[in-house]
């Protein structure tokens, strides 16, 4: 018998949320089976994006809200930076303090995934958990190692800001997202 402690391994989950909904908190709970720690990251801006909607600090306290659970640290390392943040460059900060041994993202990120700064270092270096998406092929055949999570939910954050699909938001910030996006 050993008394060896495993350290734990974390996943990353970087995105807009823009504005959280119930399709990230399963993505989180169905990941939490394969990680032992979920680090989610708001963007400051999507490097593949022009802008935003809600701002990055309103971002950031909803996913403080709506992801306050055990097992799931929200960083506010993109924001800081003030300015589009690529994940090699997150991985290479966050790994200073944590295990990364995953990579969380949605199948409508396979597409353009080689195009990511740095793709073939973070490939090398993480196993990918991807989420499954209606509408999107799972051709994972880029990635050199990958957990695939099914879901349920079918919701986008694009659905949200534009009035649709509100029961998918959490009731803990639905009518300040609500009030947001009619704004």
């Amino acid at each position: 018998m050993s008394n060896i402690r495993k350290e734990p391994q974390y996943a990353i989950f970087g995105g807009s949320f823009d504005p959280p909904h119930l399709g990230h908190i399963e993505i989180i709970k169905k990941a939490l089976k394969i990680a032992d720690k979920i680090i989610v990251v708001p963007t400051f801006l999507n490097p593949f994006k022009n802008s935003f909607s809600a701002n990055p600090q309103i971002r950031l306290k909803w996913c403080k809200e709506v992801c306050d659970f055990k097992d799931v640290i929200v960083s506010d390392f993109e924001i800081k930076n003030g300015k589009p943040t690529y994940t090699i460059d997150t991985f290479n900060a966050l790994s200073k303090d944590y295990n990364i041994k995953y990579i969380i993202i949605g199948a409508d990120n396979l597409k353009s995934i080689t195009k990511w700064r740095d793709f073939e270092v973070l490939n090398s270096k993480i196993i990918w958990i991807v989420a499954t998406r209606e509408g999107y092929e799972l051709d994972c055949s880029s990635l050199r190692e990958y957990k695939i999570i099914n879901l349920e939910q079918n919701v986008s954050s694009t659905d949200i800001r534009n009035g649709k699909k509100s029961q998918f938001i959490d009731k803990k910030i639905r009518q300040k997202v609500l009030n947001e996006y009619r704004n």
